[in-house]
């Protein structure tokens, strides 16, 4: 490489914390929020090669606090950029999500991303009092194109250390039982379990950025575990990566920008399924919430390998960046599946029914606190499992689904982006097979619906995640994927 190279590196962030009452996005039944718990922020990081004085190549990667990043939000970020940033390809931008389900809907169109909420029963957004999605996407489109402008115009000289770390967070959810069933979530105790289904992965992906006077100035955390210890509030939060990027800035500095990133990890949460007892006795013992315990394992990892880390800044490292448009194949439906789902969508429409002739013959049950919220899961899961059928009949003329995947290099070090919840093994066989010395796989990264992409095994167990509802694609198109993802990585070796 040219001695006239450089790295330029550009930090900045926002906050994209709702100011009025908003859907929150993250489970079957709608949530208005009633409250802030703790703050939501986009991060970015923008890189740019530069070489002999003339740009070599660019990207930005952003992180959010959400549960995924929809083709709307994408969208309006990129249309943003590109009047305020016409010099950057808008498909050198990667906006990614950690996965929190205390985060707001920033998906306009889809009924069951927009706090499922069932029309003909005149609910929506304002009438429950919260801000109408297209509102909030707005706000946070404007915010995050900000983030991104600001890195773009901080981006001076500066260099990159990376290393690895072990830190349990995330466990596998997914129980199976002697008869083959797969439950997430299932209970242990039963005299039928058997197993747990998957594999974790305890890596914490680290990447570090300095200043040209050796300040750390950023970064970049990556692990195989999404955001949800409290997934079930009705807060706004940023569940454990608040209380994480809390954690390491009082080790490392109140301007530390910490770029969070959520693995491959369809399979996985940060709830112990077996041991549950004894984990809550020994966060009892230590004073510290499941979300404080897990920001200090995170950060100890962080502290353990950084001193070597710093040993090794890169000032002119090796950048490569490419943006590809991927046909995979949809899951292949069969008439049994439709029967299965559309008697589950029935027994759900009947709950359905009954909720709400309870309701008109009941008024008064309407103002009472969160009364809407078991109609809204009934409605949402009906609507989720009719879809199957609409699948079936569209597989005869439509037989891929169009994603879009990222693979950036920077020296030793790949990043690759999809944008599914994407399983775990998946990730594993990308990490294994790449050139790279170590290799972030980022999931919920660009735009499109945050639907699981699972394995033969998990499809074998069914249940939530696995079964033909949850799975557009599958196990098929996640093999090519990592396939094709792994080509992409090592082909910027080979340049």
């Amino acid at each position: 490489m040219s001695d006239k190279s450089e790295l330029l590196i550009g930090w900045a962030s926002r906050d994209i914390t709702p100011e009025r009452p908003v859907l929150l996005h993250g489970q079957f039944h709608a949530r208005v929020s009633e409250g802030v718990l703790d703050p939501l922020t986009v991060t970015a990081l923008a890189v740019e090669s530069v070489r002999d004085g003339r740009p070599y190549g660019q990207a930005v990667m952003a992180s959010c606090d959400y549960v995924g990043i929809s083709t709307d939000l994408l969208g309006a970020v990129r249309e943003r950029l590109r009047e305020r940033l016409p010099e950057m390809p808008l498909q050198s931008v990667c906006l990614s999500a950690t996965h929190t389900h205390t985060g707001p809907t920033n998906n306009v169109a889809d009924p069951l991303t927009i706090g499922s909420l069932p029309p003909d029963k005149g609910l929506s957004p304002k009438e429950l009092g919260a801000m109408e999605n297209s509102e909030y996407l707005s706000f946070a489109a404007g915010r995050i194109a900000d983030a991104v402008v600001e890195a773009w115009r901080n981006r001076a000289p500066g260099g990159i250390g990376f290393g690895l770390g072990q830190a349990v967070v995330g466990h596998n959810r997914r129980v199976s039982y002697f008869s083959g069933e797969t439950r997430m979530y299932g209970k242990t105790d039963d005299p039928e379990f058997s197993h747990i289904e998957g594999g974790t992965d305890h890596s914490v992906n680290l990447l570090c950025t300095w200043d040209r006077a050796t300040k750390l100035t950023g970064m970049v955390v990556n692990v195989a575990c999404p955001s949800q210890v409290s997934e079930q509030l009705y807060q706004v939060s940023a569940d454990y990566w608040h209380d994480t990027r809390v954690e390491l800035r009082r080790r490392f500095g109140a301007g530390l920008f910490v770029l969070a990133q959520c693995s491959a990890a369809g399979d996985q949460s940060p709830h112990v399924q077996v041991g549950r007892p004894a984990e809550e006795r020994m966060l009892k013992l230590s004073g510290r919430t499941q979300r404080q315990d897990i920001a200090v394992r995170i950060a100890d990892a962080v502290s353990a390998i950084l001193p070597s880390v710093e040993k090794e800044i890169e000032w002119q490292p090796a950048f490569a960046h490419r943006t590809e448009t991927l046909e995979l194949p949809v899951r292949k439906l069969g008439q049994e599946d439709v029967e299965a789902a559309l008697a589950e969508a029935n027994r759900l429409r009947l709950r359905y029914e009954a909720l709400r002739k309870d309701l008109e013959a009941h008024p008064q049950k309407g103002g009472a606190p969160r009364w809407y919220a078991e109609i809204t899961a009934a409605y949402a899961g009906m609507l989720w499992n009719q879809g199957v059928e609409r699948r079936f009949e569209g597989q005869k003329t439509q037989t891929t689904q169009t994603v879009e995947i990222q693979v950036l290099r920077l020296g030793s070090v790949a990043f690759a982006a999809n944008p599914f919840e994407y399983y775990l093994d998946f990730g594993m066989q990308i990490k294994a097979r790449s050139r790279a010395v170590q290799t972030f796989v980022v999931q919920l990264a660009g735009g499109g619906v945050a639907s699981y992409l699972p394995t033969c095994r998990a499809t074998a167990g069914r249940s939530y995640g696995a079964i033909p509802a949850s799975t557009p694609v599958g196990p098929e198109g996640g093999r090519l994927l990592a396939q094709r993802t792994v080509e992409l990585i090592n082909g910027l070796w080979k340049e």
